[in-house]
């Protein structure tokens, strides 16, 4: 179990993508005092948490209901996060979150950017509740279900450290650390992207989902 969630944790912890979130943050928190950026922080990874834990729980009942094996979304599940990879390698993806970031600055009344878009969907994206509902179906029974709420909470916590102290850290790693870091994380994501459509086929294989697919 500990390959499960450690692999869990990592494809979770690159999905967040805390190194990129940096910037966007402060763009998002212009001339709030440290404090006021800890509570801004705390309030999305919370809400970012029940989100994905929400999703944890209760994903792999939705795809029963809509009639999608776990083989399948594993498939699915895997090329999207590798895009994913794809796009943090060749920075597509923190251009995607930055059009985000410039619209919520622009119209900052009205709407709390601790909720959108900092939690939704820089954090809690589809990235992120597709790593979560790939893992729960990893992870059975009550044990499992313990361990999957932890590794969302080790790795949204993980995001909310590197957020409260995002002023000191954007100082520290300047643009060409942050772009080397986030492209290292993307090649990693990449492969366990992989990971995920190599072990799906071989459910599908396995229960003869392909070959049902081909006469149907």
């Amino acid at each position: 179990m500990f390959d499960i969630l450690l692999n869990g944790f990592v494809t979770l912890f690159v999905i967040l993508d805390p190194f990129g979130l940096v910037p966007l943050f402060l763009a998002l928190t212009p001339g709030a005092s440290s404090t006021e950026r800890s509570a801004i922080a705390l309030r999305a990874s919370i809400i970012s948490f029940a989100i994905l834990a929400l999703f944890g729980l209760t994903g792999l009942a939705l795809l029963e209901v809509l009639g999608i094996t776990l083989g399948a979304f594993r498939i699915a599940g895997g090329l999207f996060l590798f895009w994913i990879g794809f796009e943090l390698v060749f920075e597509r993806r923190s251009e995607r979150k930055q059009k985000s970031a410039s619209q919520a600055v622009e119209d900052t009344d009205g709407h709390d950017v601790a909720a959108f878009p900092l939690a939704i969907p820089l954090m809690a994206g589809p990235g992120a509740i597709s790593a979560v509902i790939l893992l729960s179906g990893n992870l059975p029974g009550v044990v499992g279900t313990a361990a999957l709420l932890g590794v969302i909470f080790v790795a949204v916590a993980a995001t909310f450290a590197f957020l409260a102290v995002a002023h000191q850290l954007d100082r520290f790693l300047g643009v060409t650390s942050r772009a080397v870091i986030s492209r290292l994380l993307g090649v990693l994501l990449a492969a366990l992207a992989v990971q995920f459509v190599a072990d799906g086929a071989a459910v599908l294989v396995r229960s003869g989902g392909f070959a049902a697919g081909a006469t149907g």
